[in-house]
């Protein structure tokens, strides 16, 4: 019953605003694989239902540099942007400027999302934006490789993965001398704190920062961690990993030059295009171990409306059409884009589209979050820290227990000046 007031609601919000003198709504979209294209799709479908039209502003690929751009946007109270998409890291960052849509929403809608994501978007009983998609770090591996060289099953440890990773690598490379045996994000950016999380949490070195703020990183499991990475550079991995982000690793992957790839489920839907040299041999698992557990980082983008935006209302209906059940289902089918109502991972179609929402639906419901919360406005600083003390390892200028003992005395002073 109350999915149906739900849809009752959104629809009759949807025909009012019709009635409203048209506007333009401009909806900040990122553009990493297919987000720009289901992007504008789905606006023009609200655009269509409204009779208003849609803008669309095109953000930088890498989550810093559009962080930093709608960083500028804000902080000039600009109205130049009215929706935009969020990081699951950001709301505690960006609260103050975005609309408190509690309220503004019918609660029935809201509850029908994962009560953790609505959590995340959540800050000072504030809702500063609406769940969209959410993302958790995933292995990719090629089926007829594995085969190819006696493996039955993906790697259930990271251990295990470099060995696979090597000896699939020397074979491919005796007439392939690209081929790489793992691709991942190894940039200095937001993308390298996903990664680099997703090894410490699985040797059992803890989150950098724990739920009560405390710095917990400069321990031996998160040193161990980071020298095993350290360890596949230049070995599975090309020496250029170092400057990959999500899109360089999948291209990479994508074109048949690599064994095994971490990235976030978008890079499903892509890697079985018709242009894909892998369609039809690729295999979906959770990420290896690093003895302790399976981890796979929280990601996910969201939608706020600015408090500068001059088309609150419109914005606002646009925000719930975009994040409701039929574009989530939209996106999920045609993009590999994970929803964050529950209800559709029982959707047929969607689970016909990808059959691992279904079987690894407890990797994306047990992500682990990044310290966002814990270190509110200064996550920014603390990934920065964390990512730069992991790079310095991965390109060989410092050893894992040498970082994590810097990294935590960093730590420390941003800490020091309140988080």
């Amino acid at each position: 019953m109350k999915k149906v007031i739900a849809i009752i609601g959104l629809t009759a919000a949807i025909a009012a605003n019709s009635q409203a003198a048209a506007v333009t709504v401009t909806l900040a979209c990122g553009a990493v694989g297919q987000e720009l294209e289901l992007c504008k799709a789905g606006a023009d479908r609200w655009a269509a239902k409204t009779g208003n039209s849609v803008k669309i502003f095109e953000s930088p690929n890498l989550t810093n540099d559009r962080l930093g751009l709608y960083q500028q946007q804000l902080a000039a109270k600009s109205s130049d942007i009215d929706v935009y998409q969020l990081d699951v890291v950001w709301p505690g960052l960006l609260a103050q400027h975005f609309v408190d849509l509690k309220g503004k929403v019918p609660a029935a809608e809201v509850n029908a999302h994962f009560k953790g994501i609505v959590a995340a978007n959540t800050v000072n009983g504030k809702l500063v934006a609406m769940p969209w998609f959410t993302d958790a770090g995933l292995l990719y591996y090629r089926t007829d490789l594995l085969t190819k060289y006696g493996y039955k099953t993906a790697p259930k440890t990271w251990a295990e993965m470099a060995v696979m990773a090597k000896k699939i690598q020397t074979g491919e490379q005796k007439t392939n001398k690209s081929f790489a045996g793992f691709v991942w994000q190894g940039k200095n950016y937001e993308g390298l704190t996903c990664d680099a999380l997703e090894w410490v949490v699985s040797f059992g070195g803890g989150t950098i920062v724990d739920d009560k703020g405390t710095v917990t990183i400069n321990n031996a499991k998160a040193a161990a961690a980071l020298d095993a990475a350290a360890s596949w550079v230049k070995n599975i991995s090309p020496a250029g990993v170092t400057t990959y982000g999500e899109e360089e690793a999948r291209g990479i992957f994508q074109s048949g030059n690599a064994a095994f790839m971490r990235n976030w489920p978008y890079a499903w839907a892509l890697g079985q295009g018709d242009d894909s040299k892998v369609k039809g041999k690729i295999g979906v698992a959770p990420l290896p171990s690093g003895g302790a557990r399976n981890a796979a980082t929280l990601g996910g983008w969201q939608l706020g409306v600015s408090t500068y935006s001059k088309n609150q209302a419109a914005a606002i209906s646009l925000v719930r059409y975009l994040a409701g059940p039929d574009e989530q289902k939209i996106r999920a089918v045609e993009g590999a884009y994970n929803p964050t109502i529950q209800a559709l991972y029982k959707d047929s179609a969607v689970l016909k589209a990808n059959p691992f929402f279904g079987s690894l639906l407890n990797v994306f419901t047990s992500a682990v979050a990044r310290p966002s919360g814990p270190t509110k406005s200064k996550y920014n600083q603390v990934s920065q820290a964390f990512s730069t003390a992991v790079s310095d390892v991965l390109n060989g200028k410092s050893k894992g227990a040498a970082a994590v003992a810097k990294l935590s005395t960093d730590l420390a002073r941003i800490k020091g000046r309140g988080w």
